[in-house]
């Protein structure tokens, strides 16, 4: 007899492996946000099985020979037999892999490792919530353009204007919230803590994803679970950058 688990959450590792993949295409999306295709034969075996999948970029450091800084990123998209993978790569004024991208040309090569996890959550809840800043929009926007038809699902997501907006193509019944930092006195932390405290929990079991910056996120899951009664198993918290390396 098979039985089946309401809500299944399956965690998967395996081994990385670094690739070298050469750009084929740079669009920049809106003002601070730039995506980048690559394509390689090397990922004719590449394989991401949850939205919020995270690459590594290795960007060589001047002068010292196998050094390397590193930065984590979603794949967007990818195609295995057209071995193309896209990264979007959000905008900020310094950085190395701001820098990268930015200075990015055709041809250019880089060498990307992962994703070594993945944690892969069952579209089988009644609602879904998904929270953070322009760092999460590809997560977010992967997340609902691949939502079952007809769910509920929300996005409330921090950016530096209104031209940053992004749409997305969604079976989903998408609702997004747009915070924006030009009207806002208040902190990111803040303005977001405000809107999580303002969203009304649709009926049903909801799953809850949020993303941004360390104490922000960090912020937002406790309010989450301590103030909302949000179950621990039915949210995820990351910390996508923290503002010490801005």
């Amino acid at each position: 007899m098979t039985t089946t688990t309401k809500h299944h959450i399956e965690r998967l590792r395996w081994e990385k492996r670094r690739r070298t993949l050469r750009v084929i295409n740079i669009t920049r999306l809106t003002p601070h946000m730039q995506r980048i295709t690559f394509q390689s034969d090397e990922l004719h075996d590449f394989a991401s099985l949850a939205h919020d999948d995270h690459v590594k970029i290795l960007l060589p450091i001047a002068g010292e020979a196998d050094s390397f800084v590193t930065r984590e990123y979603t794949p967007r998209y990818f195609d295995t037999q057209a071995g193309t993978l896209v990264l979007d790569f959000a905008l900020h004024q310094h950085g190395p892999a701001n820098a990268w991208a930015m200075q990015a040309k055709a041809g250019d090569t880089l060498i990307v490792s992962g994703p070594g996890k993945s944690m892969v959550v069952a579209d089988d809840f009644d609602w879904y919530l998904l929270m953070g800043d322009a760092t999460a929009l590809p997560a977010i926007t992967r997340r609902i353009e691949q939502l079952r038809a007809g769910v509920h699902a929300t996005s409330i997501i921090m950016l530096a204007d209104a031209a940053d907006k992004q749409a997305c193509v969604s079976a989903a019944s998408w609702q997004a919230q747009w915070l924006l930092r030009e009207h806002n006195s208040v902190s990111d932390e803040q303005a977001l803590l405000a809107a999580a405290a303002a969203y009304q929990f649709p009926p049903g079991d909801g799953y809850i994803w949020i993303a941004a910056e360390k104490q922000a996120a960090r912020a937002l899951r406790s309010y989450m679970v301590e103030q909302r009664g949000q179950p621990e198993a039915w949210i995820k918290s990351s910390s996508y950058w923290t503002r010490e390396e801005e």
